[in-house]
């Protein structure tokens, strides 16, 4: 069997030390439990070899190194092999959708909850300079919040009770990559023949219906920012799948608040077909916009409501919900809820949800679905900030697509430690606060001294680095992991 094996403490290149403080025990048993993660996936990988680099990559992505690329990470492993390394990622040809699907089991096994579990989807996008890596393009770019070079992706994340993890990704290609005059690129890159060009919610429509036909990650709500949420298409495309949606949506989105009247026109005189495209009735109202209807909504039918979100104590927002009629190509169509939320503030800010759920849903259900948007938003910065999502240098479609799911692993695997240690990672499904009666003052976050202590290696800085050896004095213990 191969070994990966591990030095002792370096110190970063800012010369911040580790600061690691755990026992020789605890790092012998984080060791391990690494070996047996990497065990339920290497039966997957095609070669010897292959297995003993793909253990060595994911080790790599949990030390406390400062940056996560190849070749720091290469010098950190003892028996690291930058080129070797390099072409694990960027030209084996080992198939990661076994590797996923098994990653999926693994993922309904740590989190997997039919009652809680969400899956939400969103957009994630890496800044890249110049322009010979597989998908970059000039393009708005959500990690710097403005049009900007760079490489964007859908991905896919599961949240229950239990937690949250990323499970599946897409890489987007821009239209002009589809051009004859991007042919060369595209083959330089190895972009494969049958790639088509896809929008993002159509990647995100193929993400949802592989996780469906898989069945075992158990999920009856998706969840979307505006970004998908104002395309229409997409909307029905999972209501169709029999899925409920949750989707934000942009404040120009047109509703009717009643079921307008249609028609099919009379037939004018004796020539021609008879007309059979319905119509709106003349005396029909025109739709309106979301934010119009919020703004026409009386005070009493807005609710204070306390969501437990986040780690800085209640916020307390008022929601308002009422049953609109979607448009669709000028038309009437189907019934939804719209789900509006405000702050309370002088200026607050809206948000403004649509949802195809039942019309016996509980307001309950849309407070808890309404603070529902950072479990994704959380996931993206760990996978970034502990395991390296973004600080990848391959240029091509099939080490993308391989880095991408080697952080997918990685990000789990500290998943199941944080969910071992005894606690879950955060609280996504708690139960919002009955509504606050009129001038009823919101409840008080707990104070620092009153919140219960972390247990150690339970936060995020310290799960990037359970396999660190302890501190160098006494001299730093020398772990082998075998895969």
């Amino acid at each position: 069997m191969a070994q990966v094996e591990l030095d002792g403490p370096v110190a970063p290149p800012s010369g911040r030390p580790p600061g690691v403080d755990l026992t020789a025990a605890e790092v012998e048993a984080l060791a391990d439990e690494l070996a047996a993660y990497h065990a339920a996936f290497a039966p997957l990988f095609q070669r010897e070899e292959q297995r003993r680099w793909a253990a060595a990559y994911v080790t790599g992505q949990l030390l406390a190194v400062e940056r996560k690329a190849i070749q720091p990470m290469a010098h950190r492993l003892a028996g690291g092999n930058v080129q070797a390394m390099q072409q694990f990622i960027g030209a084996a040809p080992w198939d990661d959708a076994p590797i996923l699907a098994r990653h999926q089991e693994l993922v309904a096994q740590t989190l997997g909850d039919a009652a809680t579990g969400v899956l939400i989807v969103d957009g994630c996008d890496f800044p890249k300079q110049g322009r010979h890596s597989v998908g970059v393009a000039r393009q708005y770019c959500g990690a710097l919040g403005k049009v900007a070079n760079c490489q964007a992706s859908v991905v896919a994340c599961y949240a229950s009770a239990r937690g949250y993890t990323l499970v599946d990704r897409r890489l987007y290609l821009p239209a002009p990559w589809f051009g004859d005059d991007s042919r060369e690129l595209r083959a330089e890159c190895g972009v494969p023949d049958g790639v088509r060009f896809r929008t993002r919610p159509q990647l995100a429509q193929q993400l949802i219906a592989a996780l469906r036909r898989r069945g075992v990650l158990p999920f009856a709500w998706v969840l979307c920012d505006e970004g998908f949420g104002d395309n229409p298409a997409f909307l029905d495309g999972l209501e169709a799948a029999g899925l409920w949606y949750f989707a934000e949506a942009p404040h120009d989105t047109a509703v009717w608040r009643q079921r307008p009247p249609t028609l099919v026109p009379p037939r004018r005189g004796q020539r021609g077909r008879a007309p059979t495209r319905l119509r709106l009735a003349p005396a029909a109202p025109a739709p309106r916009s979301v934010r119009q209807v919020a703004d026409e909504l009386p005070p009493e039918r807005w609710q204070r409501t306390v969501l437990q979100e986040g780690s800085k104590g209640p916020l307390v927002v008022e929601l308002a919900r009422l049953r609109v009629v979607a448009v669709r190509d000028g038309l009437p169509g189907p019934a939804q809820w719209l789900v509006l939320r405000r702050g309370l503030d002088d200026d607050p800010a809206l948000k403004t949800y649509l949802s195809n759920a039942p019309v016996t849903t509980p307001p309950a259900t849309f407070a808890r679905l309404a603070g529902m948007r950072w479990p994704v938003e959380h996931a993206i910065k760990e996978s970034k900030g502990e395991v390296g999502m973004d600080q990848y240098e391959v240029r091509g479609w099939r080490g993308w697509h391989h880095h991408m799911t080697m952080c997918l692993l990685a990000h789990h695997f500290l998943v199941r430690l944080r969910c071992r240690a005894g606690g879950k990672i955060t609280r996504p499904h708690r139960a919002p606060g009955p509504p606050l009666a009129p001038g009823e003052p919101a409840p008080s976050a707990a104070r620092r001294s009153d919140r219960p202590r972390p247990r150690p290696g339970a936060a995020g800085a310290e799960l990037r680095r359970p396999l660190l050896p302890p501190p160098p004095h006494p001299p730093a213990t020398r772990l082998l992991l075998t895969t």
